[in-house]
């Protein structure tokens, strides 16, 4: 199932012996675009300390309750390696904590576009449309100290869905507009389409981008490059949230962007 980012914000995740708290960030790997990590505030459980996930601990999305299950006790949660989740992660603190779960790290996982980043496999109607999230002082100190880290010992790799949400889009020939929300796919939690408001450019419009067409993110100049132009952006459809996204919808947007194989 397809599912609107920032829907899932908020989502309660819930232990198998009880709720621990709720998500409130996504962490994602720019190499690949899957999501590595859930970022989970524990509130009044654990005197709001966060803690990260990894998305293989995972269990099952309800929509109804707004919940997610994970594979993993209270307890090992509360034990589980101390992140600073408002500091740039590392490679090293990544290992310790699937280490510490008994998952292995997947640093070269690529585009499996049928069960990994990318477009292909698990068609659905979105699960909704929230906004984009909003971009607090914390979040940008945290912006500094991450381009700072990815300098020294950071992920270089490793990016905030929180901190990606709201940076503009810059087209071959110019900026287009921003991000605001990304869609993901439960099943192996890649990341499928950005969306992207384009209405500081023209009016209104709101069109999806692959992030195959993704070049690079620019932290400091919070900019993410495509490598295509402006034109081909204003010439796809506008994105219709209740639209199903299945098979036909996908041949069409790839015709479109002129994306020819399913590989990465």
């Amino acid at each position: 199932m397809l599912w609107n980012g920032s829907k899932i914000i908020g989502y309660a995740i819930s232990a198998s012996d009880g709720k621990i708290g709720k998500i409130s960030d996504f962490f994602f790997d720019d190499t690949n675009w899957l999501v590595r990590w859930l970022v989970v505030d524990t509130g009044n459980w654990l005197s709001s300390r966060k803690v990260l996930l990894p998305t293989s601990a995972m269990d099952h999305l309800d929509t109804d309750k707004e919940e997610c299950s994970i594979k993993l006790t209270k307890k090992q949660i509360e034990e589980s390696p101390k992140v600073d989740t408002d500091k740039p992660v590392s490679r090293q603190m990544e290992t310790d904590v699937y280490g510490y779960y008994g998952y292995s790290p997947y640093w070269n996982s690529g585009y499996g576009m049928t069960g990994g980043a990318g477009m292909a496999g698990g068609y659905g109607y979105l699960g909704g449309m929230g906004g984009a999230m909003p971009v607090s002082s914390a979040s940008k100190q945290r912006e500094e100290e991450m381009i700072l880290a990815r300098k020294n010992s950071g992920d270089v790799h490793l990016r905030s869905v929180e901190e990606v949400t709201g940076y503009h889009i810059n087209a071959t020939d110019g900026e287009i507009g921003h991000v605001e929300d990304m869609i993901i796919q439960d099943a192996d939690w890649g990341i499928h389409y950005l969306v992207i408001d384009t209405k500081n450019w023209w009016t209104g419009k709101k069109v999806l981008i692959s992030p195959r067409s993704v070049k690079d993110i620019n932290s400091e100049d919070e900019l993410v490059n495509i490598s295509v132009n402006r034109q081909k952006v204003k010439d796809r459809e506008a994105y219709d949230a209740s639209e199903m996204i299945d098979p036909a919808f996908e041949e069409k947007f790839r015709a479109h962007y002129g994306i020819t194989s399913v590989a990465a």
